[in-house]
């Protein structure tokens, strides 16, 4: 497996065949990744993250973190957590500023975060929201992924209040570790992931 950084091209062919959300983040760093037989797999992204206060809790300035934003692949790579290890390995390369990765699983779709647990990310916070999302095309989609449709035509769609996020962190600086594992919660699991793990004669 190899990656290489992506081509404008490669991003938005990836972010709208290959992730949920179906759009392209308004900046970021990507790198497309290729499997061992040359087949491209699709692209990891990182940005400068949605707000500027991201790195606040942490004491880090803009440009001293990022927000892993995709991870819009196909499914032909080998292994999703090499892909995200070789993705990590780049951005020190190519960011050597950044001391923390920031990212999110959607509640909303179901995700508890599988890839970052399996790769040593920390877990430390799940947040609800006062947003909503709408239903489209037989998904469900954030509010500002349709934000050029008029609100006559949104109106008319199917909504819910949006399930909000789990919160992941990755320390690139040593300094960090310390705090990380203060912030630390347990992994989120899925039902089914307890029961596997915790067997239970009352549960069926």
């Amino acid at each position: 497996m190899r990656l290489v950084r992506a081509s404008k091209k490669a991003v938005k062919y990836a972010c709208i065949k290959f992730h949920y959300a179906g759009v392209v983040p308004a900046q970021y760093i990507g790198y497309s990744v290729f499997n061992k037989v040359g087949e491209w797999c699709g692209v990891i992204l990182f940005g400068g993250g949605a707000s500027a206060n991201m790195g606040k809790p942490y004491k880090l300035k803009y440009g001293e973190y990022l927000e892993l934003t995709r991870m819009a692949l196909n499914g032909k790579q080998e292994s999703t957590s090499k892909a995200m290890a070789l993705a990590i390995r780049l951005i020190k390369k190519d960011c050597p500023t950044v001391k923390l990765l920031i990212s999110y699983s959607d509640k909303g779709q179901n995700h508890y975060g599988t890839i970052y647990q399996a790769t040593n990310w920390y877990f430390v916070e799940e947040s609800e929201s006062s947003g909503k999302d709408y239903f489209y095309k037989g998904k469900w989609r954030h509010d500002r992924t349709l934000n050029t449709y008029s609100k006559e035509f949104l109106s008319k769609l199917e909504t819910r209040k949006r399930s909000g996020k789990r919160k992941y962190l990755y320390p690139l600086d040593k300094g960090l570790i310390s705090l990380c594992k203060q912030l630390a919660k347990p992994y989120p699991k899925k039902l089914s992931d307890e029961v596997e793990s915790n067997p239970s004669p009352n549960l069926e």
